[in-house]
């Protein structure tokens, strides 16, 4: 977010001669702030209506870029130097108070609504947020396809203020030592510092559009891959441009704010971002201050200057920090899935404590003796203060957290030998319906991650067989004679390991494991998954890891070998015109004739249904007593199975499936528990423990 100062709002850019004219006010700038925060609120309450309102962000980021630039170029040249240590303080004294209020806040809202298990990932994010690295966190995240499907924290927004801390800690660094290469080589200190940040700014462009490509995911939140943005920002300002035409100015006023509304409008979840596409929003709120440099009224200053929008602007860094903390506790307040009503209900309180922020926190620690403490020299004390004091609440939140989960699994061990307990409830008149048992604990905990696995397997595995071998589980106890089984696919696969593990344990088996989350195991190319395209780098590692995989399976000539995949709305190309369905169809005939043809037998688990709204961890956490209620009807929640259409297509005695439909739905509706106990981990994989329980119901099927 920009800095929301009065300060920083009165702005004028050095002239090339380096005589600093009157600041005044930029109520474009304003607006352009209100017009920001606006795009990212809606987006986040409306994504499907506004879906590429995260363009906002980097409204954000241009904006800061030109104003803190500004403001250090004309330090410099009136003083030739930079106060570095004043630079700082009024950064703390300005940003964090309202920062660390929201954060305590968030922490309050966590352990008043949100399910227990919520809590250390939401420990972990304050705390990442506080030391201002949330950016890199979620980076981390994004690149770890366990962790993709995780619920949003309610401080997963403070990314951005991250990335902008980070540029507030380094940018002065930057221009201080382009400054003193100016004076060393003799040089005109403005021509050598715009050199250097076109420079930088060419190299973080670069590298954005690469890592674009290569990682998105990770992209989206890599500062370096955002720094460009700041210093186009900052190359409007230290330019010194003045436009004296008129109609220029307002051509490019309304081209600006077009640009970036039209992206706003129009980029969505699938738009490569930031790469080349953030030049869109990004030279938009760059021409749109560069219209606002010269003298007479512009054709947007009636619009731009109304009250209310001056009031958004005012407001906008307190309204950003509140927004998103409200809609994640949302769903737990109100009971329900927030519809419209609702969703202008947290519009009108964010608001609310946005302005009662800026009133009594932002503008009332500027008040309050701040220019007296920087005088004084110690202008870090108090946001230090309570950077600790924040810290150390969240590490009592993560330690709470932490208590509560260990609660939870000696609670689920208590009632796991019950006759109803989970799958044990299906086929059993005695439980009744097994679908419409409450759910005594709906909130997921550590000992439901479908990653675990055994002592005897070593560390959880990811991909393997790309570049090395695959993941070994030795039950054998030495027996030479010892069946080796493989199991292999994506993620969707990984979620069947506990109960192939356990059959393993049970029967002695060596268990040789390899997955790739993200990669269905098909010999065809991998256009798409889960909705999002791809392409270069991702897409050849996916065929290449495929190909290894196959290929060792056939060679190391297994028993049999287990495959599942999320097969049902992804995207391949096997080079022919027939539908996706019958090209991934096809991959996985040739695949598994292969195997066949090698003496193994195939067992493809067929992958769960798909259950849209009833897989969120929300819905059960909401309506653990009546779980009926995220019930979705069959025809949706299942849809073509490749696997099962190669299954079909083959009919071979050495293919072994095992469809498990039954544990998770009746003849009319999908549900999201049985017996109690939930049937998904998150949103996109099954809770461990009750992959554990269907072991019987595997062996069953491969006997």
């Amino acid at each position: 977010m920009a800095v929301t100062t009065q300060e920083a709002e009165h702005v004028s850019a050095a002239s090339p001669q380096g005589k600093a004219r009157k600041p005044r006010f930029r109520t474009d700038i304003q607006a352009m702030r209100a017009l920001a925060v606006v795009l990212v609120v809606l987006n986040h309450l409306w994504p499907l209506r506004l879906p590429g309102g995260y363009v906002g962000v980097d409204v954000f980021f241009v904006i800061s870029g030109f104003l803190i630039s500004s403001h250090l170029m004309r330090e410099i040249e009136a003083t030739g130097r930079v106060r570095i240590g004043a630079f700082y303080s009024r950064r703390a004294r300005r940003l964090f108070p309202a920062a660390f209020v929201v954060l305590a806040a968030s922490m309050l809202v966590a352990v008043a609504f949100l399910p227990h298990p919520r809590w250390i990932p939401t420990a972990q994010e304050v705390l990442a947020s506080v030391f201002y690295g949330e950016n890199w966190l979620l980076a981390a995240k994004s690149v770890d396809y366990s962790a993709m499907t995780e619920a949003a924290s309610a401080v997963q927004h403070y990314w951005s203020l991250s990335v902008e801390e980070q540029f507030y800690l380094l940018w002065p660094l930057a221009l201080i030592l382009l400054s003193l290469l100016a004076r060393r080589t003799g040089s005109a200190l403005r021509p050598v510092v715009l050199t250097g940040v076109v420079s930088v700014a060419v190299l973080s462009l670069a590298y954005s559009i690469y890592v674009t490509a290569a990682a998105p995911d990770l992209a989206y939140f890599a500062t370096p891959a955002r720094v460009w943005e700041f210093a186009v920002g900052a190359l409007i300002g230290l330019a010194g441009v003045r436009l004296k035409s008129l109609v220029l100015r307002n051509v490019l006023a309304v081209a600006g704010f077009g640009m970036i509304i039209a992206s706003a409008l129009t980029f969505d979840g699938l738009t490569p971002f930031p790469g080349w596409t953030a030049m869109v929003p990004v030279v938009g709120s760059a021409v749109v201050i560069l219209s606002g440099t010269g003298e007479g009224r512009l054709v947007h200053d009636r619009l731009t200057g109304l009250a209310p929008v001056q009031f958004i602007g005012k407001i906008s860094y307190s309204l950003y920090l509140w927004h998103w903390p409200l809609i994640v506790a949302a769903p737990f307040v109100f009971g329900v899935v927030p519809t419209a009503p609702y969703k202008l209900v947290i519009l009108a309180v964010s608001i609310l404590l946005a302005w009662l922020t800026k009133r009594w926190v932002e503008d009332s620690w500027i008040k309050s003796g701040g220019r007296r403490v920087e005088r004084r020299g110690n202008g870090f004390r108090k946001p230090i203060a309570g950077m600790a004091a924040v810290a150390v609440a969240a590490v009592l939140l993560g330690v709470a957290g932490n208590a509560k989960e260990n609660q939870a699994v000696e609670f689920a061990v208590a009632g796991a030998d019950g006759p109803c307990y989970g799958a044990a409830a299906v086929g059993n008149r005695d439980c009744g319906d097994p679908f419409a048992i409450p759910v005594a604990v709906p909130d997921m905990g550590n000992d439901n991650v479908y990653t675990v696995v055994p002592d005897e397997c070593g560390e959880p595995a990811d991909h393997l067989l790309d570049g090395g071998s695959p993941a070994t589980c030795d039950f054998s106890n030495g027996n030479q004679h010892a069946e080796v089984v493989w199991l292999v696919g994506d993620s969707h696969a990984q979620q069947w390991q506990m109960a192939v593990l356990a059959l393993g344990q049970e029967r002695g088996w060596i268990v040789k494991r390899s997955y790739l989350g993200g990669c269905p195991l098909t010999d065809a190319t991998v256009v798409s998954f889960a909705g999002s395209k791809i392409t270069g780098e991702k897409s050849e590692h996916c065929t290449r890891w495929t190909r290894a995989v196959t290929g060792a399976v056939e060679t190391d000539r297994p028993s049999r070998v287990f495959v599942s995949m999320f097969a049902s709305r992804e995207v391949v190309e096997d080079g022919s015109d027939d539908p996706q369905n019958v090209q991934f169809a096809n991959g996985l005939v040739r695949d598994w004739q292969r195997w066949i043809d090698a003496g193994i037998t195939v067992v493809p688990i067929y992958d769960p249904p798909l259950n849209g709204v009833g897989r969120a961890v929300e819905c059960l956490s909401l309506n653990g007593e009546t779980p009926l209620s995220c019930a979705v009807p069959k025809d949706q929640a299942i849809e073509s199975n490749p696997l099962a259409d190669a299954v079909e297509r083959m009919d071979h005695d050495q293919i072994k499936p095992v469809d498990l439909t039954d544990y998770f739905c009746d003849a009319r509706s999908c549900y999201s528990a049985v017996g109690g106990v939930s049937l998904y981990y998150d949103a996109n994989h099954l809770n461990g423990q009750l992959v554990k329980q269907l072991a019987p119901q595997i062996a069953s099927a491969i006997d």
